[in-house]
C-alpha cells in the first residue's frame, strides 16, 4: 500500500505543473513510503524513533543537491504517507494522499503566492521627423498586457522626442526581444525600462 501511494505522490508531482522536474528525485518519491512504512514497522511502538530515522534518509538528499521548497514540502508529504501505512492507517493514509494530492494541484494550477507581473516605466527617444502616435501600438499588443503613454518631452535642443510610457509586460516575454523590436523602431536611439519604484532612475 505504502509502494502504491508513493506512485501516486510521484505522479502528483510529475503531473503538478513543476516547470523543472527531475527524474531522480519522482523514483525518491516512490521508494520513500515503503522504506518509511517498513521503518516503522521494524522499530514497533518506538515511534518517535521510527520517526527521526525516517526524516534522516529523507532529508540526505537536500545535502547535496538543493531543493526547493516545494521539493522539501513533497518529501514530507510522502514521508507522511509511509508512516501513516507503517503505522496500519491505510484509509487515512489514502485519504491524505488524495487529499493533500487535489490541494497541491489546484495550488499550483492557480498560481497561489506567485507575484504579479509589475507595471514597469518604459523611456523611448525618438527623432523629431518620426510621428509618434501609433508607431508603437503593435509591439505593445504583442509583448504587453498595456500600455500608457505618461509624458512626452523634448531634448537635445528639440532635435529628438523622449516619450515615457507605463507599461504591463506579459509574464512570458523576453525584454530584449521588446527592445530590440522599439529599436528597429525608434532608430536605434536611446531606450530604458525600469522599475518607477526604483530611486535610481536611468536618465
Amino acid at each position: 500500500m505504502a509502494l502504491g501511494l508513493g506512485f501516486v505522490v510521484s505522479l502528483i508531482y510529475m503531473f503538478g505543473g513543476k516547470a523543472r522536474k527531475s527524474s531522480n528525485f519522482a523514483f525518491t518519491l516512490v521508494i520513500l513510503p515503503p522504506i518509511v512504512a517498513i521503518v516503522i514497522m521494524l522499530v514497533g511502538s518506538d515511534v518517535a524513533r521510527a520517526f527521526s530515522l525516517a526524516g534522516v534518509f529523507a532529508l540526505v538528499r537536500f545535502r547535496s543537491i538543493p531543493g526547493d521548497s516545494k521539493d522539501i514540502a513533497s518529501i514530507f508529504f510522502a514521508m507522511a504517507v509511509g508512516l501513516m501505512a507503517g503505522m496500519g492507517f491505510i484509509t487515512y493514509a489514502a485519504i491524505a494522499t488524495v487529499l493533500i494530492g487535489l490541494v497541491y494541484i489546484i495550488l499550483l494550477k492557480t498560481g497561489f503566492g506567485s507575484i504579479k507581473n509589475i507595471g514597469k516605466e518604459l523611456k523611448i527617444t525618438v527623432p523629431e521627423n518620426l510621428n509618434y502616435e501609433g508607431v508603437f501600438t503593435p509591439i505593445f499588443e504583442k509583448f504587453t498586457n498595456g500600455a500608457k503613454i505618461k509624458k512626452v518631452k523634448t531634448t537635445n535642443m528639440g532635435t529628438l522626442f523622449e516619450l515615457t510610457y507605463s507599461v504591463n509586460l506579459k509574464g512570458d516575454v523576453s525584454e530584449k526581444e521588446f527592445i530590440d523590436e522599439l529599436r528597429c523602431r525608434n532608430g536605434n536611439l536611446k531606450i530604458a525600462i525600469y522599475d518607477p519604484a526604483d530611486k535610481n532612475e536611468v536618465l
